[in-house]
């Protein structure tokens, strides 16, 4: 016997023109839209559907424009019939996951991820910061670039093995990034976070 399991993404996987099939296509999908721009007092939707992808990559935008994609997906492949057995969520994918679980209802959820989204985009902006997933080196390797840089960046997320992103100052992700490269990364991908 299989079991299904619904896994929802963070903050760095959000495009300009997500969620736009979802509301042209399902009524609700589309009522999640408006109770989020209404919550929002934003115009989210029109964030998501059309950009400017400058926009959609600050933190106080993206982080709810990745939540209510991912719970309109949810919710129709719910009214298909399909109930996830196990349920994650990647970073701000837990709050999604918490809503597949029934454990957060999407006001709610929306409301926090909205508060996360803001403070995190104030610590930002207090702070500039940079991060990029560095694919092909062993966790080891990439911490220690971290600890040899100059500046200050640390391994943030360990997503598999063989795949980590870092995170830090502007200046110091670059170096390690570069660093990364030099040692062999198959791959680095500075990430589109503010």
């Amino acid at each position: 016997m299989g079991y299904l399991a619904f896994l929802f993404p963070g903050q760095a996987s959000q495009y300009v023109g997500m969620g736009k099939d979802l509301y042209d296509h399902s009524p609700l999908a589309r009522k999640l839209f408006d109770m989020a721009d209404q919550e929002m007092g934003t115009g989210l939707s029109q964030l998501c559907f059309g950009g400017p992808e400058e926009a959609l990559r600050q933190t106080a935008i993206t982080q709810p424009a990745v939540f209510v994609h991912s719970v309109a997906a949810l919710l129709l492949l719910r009214e298909r019939g399909l109930r996830p057995d196990y349920v994650a969520g990647h970073s701000l994918g837990e709050y999604s996951a918490l809503v597949a679980a029934e454990a957060l209802d999407f006001e709610s959820g929306l409301r926090l991820v909205k508060r996360r989204g803001d403070l995190m985009q104030e610590a930002g902006d207090r702070q500039p910061g940079a991060m990029a997933a560095i694919m092909g080196l062993d966790d080891d390797t990439v911490v220690d670039l971290c600890a040899r840089c100059s500046g200050t960046v640390v391994a943030a997320n360990f997503n598999a093995p063989g795949q980590l992103v870092i995170s830090g100052e502007v200046p110091a992700v670059e170096e390690v990034s570069a660093a990364a490269g030099e040692a062999g990364a198959k791959k680095v991908v500075p990430l589109p976070v503010s």
